[in-house]
């Protein structure tokens, strides 16, 4: 059947009010998206675990309702339920009747990065590219791991892993992903050819995804909340969070990381690197700063 389709744009804060409004009045469905997607004010919510709901400081929300729904009840009825909110920039269109999750699912293709690594939504027959030999695939659910698309922070350590797996600096290692979210980064080092992989992440939800995601591609990473962690060092450790976290975490990213390895730091926006850069210079030598859109990643070698 076809829908009505409402649409409005709110806060962070005000979302769960927005989202229990909608589902009362008889919502089908309820999604969300950055609305400031492709600016430069996009914040990176990467790969989301099971369970865990993606949430922007601004958003935009879509609500489905059968076709016969009408829009001015619909509005009276979201205003009686909460007289609180705004429902002033609520847009309606009808939208034709298809396949929805097919078409979801459909947006998401396979894609490569740099020599080697791919990353292929499970709904997708591999590329031929993706079959040859020395392919590594990740398979992914698009639903959770994705989210919007793979982001260019994600997209900026995929080919460093890549680039590392080439040099010869990646097999037979032990890499830490800090901040796995769904641990896309530690199964492209797997099957690029690390022997182990550990993962560290704050939400339980996602070291849940991190284990299944990795049971799904044949292969075992240890996941652990911070506190949880063993102390280790590592000859490969790939941050992929946010600025504000890599200079709050620099002593223990830095601890983590053994005399001679390689770091990867992932999340920063251009023009936040040089404060970075200056932060990890005591302990890494080789920094460097790779540009992809408005996002950046940092690289280094631990000082002996």
């Amino acid at each position: 059947m076809p829908f009505l389709e409402l649409t409005l744009r709110c806060t962070e804060a005000t979302q769960p009010r927005y989202e229990n409004a909608l589902e009362d009045v008889g919502a089908l469905a309820v999604t969300m998206l950055d609305a400031d997607a492709d600016t430069s004010n996009e914040r990176a919510i990467l790969e989301p675990g099971v369970g865990q709901t993606p949430l922007w400081n601004e958003l935009v929300l879509t609500a489905l309702f059968p076709a016969e729904t009408n829009a001015l009840a619909l509005l009276a009825a979201l205003e009686a339920f909460d007289a609180g909110l705004d429902w002033s920039s609520a847009g309606f269109r009808a939208v034709e009747d298809e396949d929805w999750e097919r078409a979801w699912l459909d947006q998401f293709q396979p894609m490569r990065f740099g020599q080697r690594t791919w990353i292929v939504p499970w709904n997708h027959e591999l590329p031929e590219a993706a079959q040859a030999a020395d392919a590594a695939v990740v398979r992914l659910d698009p639903g959770l791991a994705f989210g919007s698309g793979t982001h260019p922070t994600t997209a900026l350590c995929l080919r460093w892993l890549d680039q590392l797996s080439a040099e010869g600096e990646l097999q037979g290692r032990t890499v830490l992903d800090f901040g796995c979210g769904s641990g896309i980064l530690a199964l492209a080092a797997l099957k690029l050819g690390a022997a182990a992989a550990v993962g560290v992440d704050n939400d339980p939800q996602a070291l849940t995804a991190t284990a299944d995601n990795g049971e799904r591609n044949g292969v075992h990473i240890a996941a652990w909340l911070p506190q949880d962690e063993p102390a280790a060092t590592y000859p490969v450790v790939v941050a992929n969070i946010l600025a504000s976290a890599l200079d709050a975490l620099a002593d223990l990213l830095a601890a983590r990381v053994a005399p001679g390895g390689r770091i990867a730091l992932s999340g920063i926006l251009h023009g936040q690197e040089g404060e970075l850069l200056e932060r990890y210079a005591p302990w890494f030598e080789q920094l460097e700063a790779v540009q992809d859109g408005d996002w950046m990643r940092i690289t280094g070698v631990r000082r002996a």
